[in-house]
């Protein structure tokens, strides 16, 4: 049904046709400086062409020197005249083609890393939105090999290029003969052209559903070998839901790989009876043209051949222009995704000086937020002011808007409505790098990076305060833990990438990210279910530690243990999208309302717990 629906879907037009892309590219080659790639792309089509040429006349010409029954002399200089040539040119090429390659990966590279970095620096609201995605996900292939097309471009261009050049000689050459074979030759290769071209447009027009079915695929196998999910994977015994999840979505990936190759077939047979036709009828004329005297032999031995030539010529270059439309497609993917809107503002924004202790107030002024595609608000109206220095704490239940609040302070997604105030400031006037700067901040998902824990604390691999990364993991309670290692704060993290890397517990992990969240060092420090993975002894030390963490500092701390937030200037609960409650700890428990009644559940959770160590002592 999804997919018959998708079919039917208006297929996007392309932003940029095949010579906007051919001159990006070429633009792109010489901005990095590899002005040879082009260049080296004439020579090739240049020497192909001669040599075409070379292999076209040495047979008529050594038959026309035996025809007209010349000395041997002039045959053996003859031969060793075209011999001569034929090897230099053949070295000429050998040569170029070997010193082709590289160029072109410099090329093919610095459009991946432009990939990258478009994903890696987009704006977070982009992260989550299916387009943006299904482009990146596209793009991966167009770059991912020497036989993609953002390098295998170059040799359609130099075949398109020799295969012109070549059409236009034995045009010359075959207008002698007759027109009309020619207009036949060009008619049924233009037949098959636009036969092949919407063919091969297909697989663009369809491509948000082939990005689907590739995102489907490796996310299941990208989270089957995910260390991370080891465990749950055998405790649950997941492995054949996983095999079978991952067999259904190949399949429908394979689904429609088969359908595209049926259209294909058929493209193909129709390209062989033109051929058929084509090459049929201008045989037949020069056959006629012999029976009646009207061509000598080395002539009907070179118009012969010629006519076999120009049939390759004209289809090479229509089938070039295919594969150019089919890699120009590819690279209108590219760069609709280099070009993808941003929703916030960079360096085109107001520079914000940032420094460790700046005094900064941040207000939500009616602020709603609703995610793309759902029917409602997540927040609504939300109107709180973060003081300079204060101790926010947010509650409520899961699904409430926690995270999201704390994403729309951050600045990593915007309001639907409303406004976020910095110093009165609307933050969407200021470059959003420079607002980020503002903030340290420990998330419930993380990063952890193929470096050392020193690296992965830092931030860096370069200018790294040795001593303060010790001071942090000290704050943070993984000093011992660290010093404990044979590398200590050279051990390297991420076993994906380093078979000797160590792996710390869920609990470690948590006070790793805080270590970085200190060591950033900066004006705010979010904290977002910090101690969901520690012990009871470790979180009380945690609590302990949080005045020393946050001095002189704003922070906002985020929990679904309600004890947690006593130490906390003032507690917000959100509940129903906005923000029903708002007070100190002790002040909330009197109001006796939806706080009091949350802790009153959880606390009599902590009651059972104790009484029933005090029954086993």
């Amino acid at each position: 049904m999804n997919s018959d629906k998708k079919n039917t879907k208006t297929p996007k037009k392309p932003k940029y046709n095949m010579l906007q892309n051919t001159c990006y590219f070429i633009a792109l080659a010489c901005k990095e400086k590899e002005k040879k790639v082009p260049v080296i792309c004439l020579l090739l089509a240049g020497f192909t062409v001669i040599s075409n040429l070379i292999n076209l006349y040495i047979s008529p010409v050594i038959l026309g020197i035996v025809e007209q029954r010349n000395s041997i002399s002039r045959l053996l200089i003859t031969i060793l005249f075209f011999a001569a040539v034929m090897m230099l040119c053949s070295a000429l090429l050998a040569y170029i083609n070997t010193n082709a390659l590289y160029g072109r990966m410099t090329v093919r590279t610095a459009v991946a890393q432009k990939l990258n970095k478009k994903a890696a620096t987009t704006s977070y609201s982009n992260v989550d939105n299916q387009e943006f995605i299904r482009l990146c996900a596209k793009t991966r292939s167009i770059v991912g090999s020497n036989s993609a097309s953002s390098e295998a471009i170059w040799d359609t261009l130099t075949q398109l290029l020799q295969n012109s050049i070549g059409f236009l000689i034995y045009i010359f050459l075959l207008s002698s003969v007759n027109f009309a074979m020619i207009t036949v030759i060009l008619a049924t290769t233009l037949t098959g052209y636009f036969v092949s071209k919407y063919v091969n447009s297909y697989e663009y027009h369809h491509r948000d559903e082939v990005a689907e079915y590739e995102n489907k695929v490796c996310y299941i196998r990208d989270r089957a070998k995910d260390y991370s999910a080891a465990k749950d994977i055998r405790i649950f015994g997941i492995r054949p839901w996983l095999e079978e999840l991952y067999e259904k979505a190949l399949n429908s990936y394979l689904s429609f790989w088969r359908r595209a190759e049926g259209i294909y077939i058929w493209s193909r047979i129709t390209d062989l009876v033109l051929s058929f036709l084509r090459n049929g009828v201008a045989y037949l004329y020069l056959i006629r043209l012999v029976l009646a005297d009207e061509l000598t032999a080395s002539q009907f031995l070179l118009y012969f051949t010629a006519v076999g030539g120009f049939t390759a010529w004209v289809y090479g270059i229509l089938d070039n222009l295919v594969t150019l439309h089919r890699q120009s497609l590819d690279i209108c993917t590219v760069r609709e995704c280099l070009e993808y809107p941003e929703r916030f503002r960079f360096e085109e924004g107001e520079e914000l000086i940032c420094s460790s202790h700046k005094n900064c107030e941040i207000r939500f002024e009616n602020v709603s937020f609703r995610y793309l595609g759902a029917d409602s608000d997540i927040l609504s109206n939300i109107n709180v002011t973060l003081h300079p220095r204060e101790k926010l704490a947010i509650v409520g239940l899961n699904g409430a808007g926690k995270t999201t609040f704390v994403k729309l302070l951050c600045g990593l997604l915007d309001p639907t409505d409303g406004r976020i105030l910095l110093d009165g400031r609307d933050i969407r006037e200021y470059n959003r790098r420079d607002y980020y700067c503002m903030f340290s901040a420990v998330f419930q998902n993380f990063s952890l990076l193929p470096a050392s824990i020193a690296e992965n604390i830092a931030q860096s691999t370069t200018n790294i305060d040795l001593s303060k990364v010790k001071q942090c993991a000290e704050k943070a309670g993984l000093c011992s833990k660290i010093e404990s290692l044979p590398a200590q704060y050279e051990t390297l993290m991420n076993r994906e990438v380093f078979e000797e890397a160590v792996m710390l517990s869920g609990g470690e992990m948590q006070r790793l990210m805080l270590a970085r969240a200190l060591y950033k060092d900066a004006p705010v420090i979010v904290l977002d279910e910090p101690t969901a993975a520690l012990d009871a002894i470790a979180e009380a030390d945690m609590y302990q530690k949080y005045d020393e963490m946050t001095a002189g500092k704003s922070s906002v701390y985020i929990s679904h243990r309600l004890a947690s937030t006593r130490f906390c200037d003032r507690i917000i609960l959100i509940e129903n999208g906005g923000i029903s409650e708002t007070g100190t700890h002790e002040e909330l428990l009197k109001q006796g309302g939806q706080y009091a009644r949350l802790f009153l559940v959880q606390s009599k959770y902590y009651q059972k717990g104790k009484s029933h160590e005090e029954d086993s002592e």
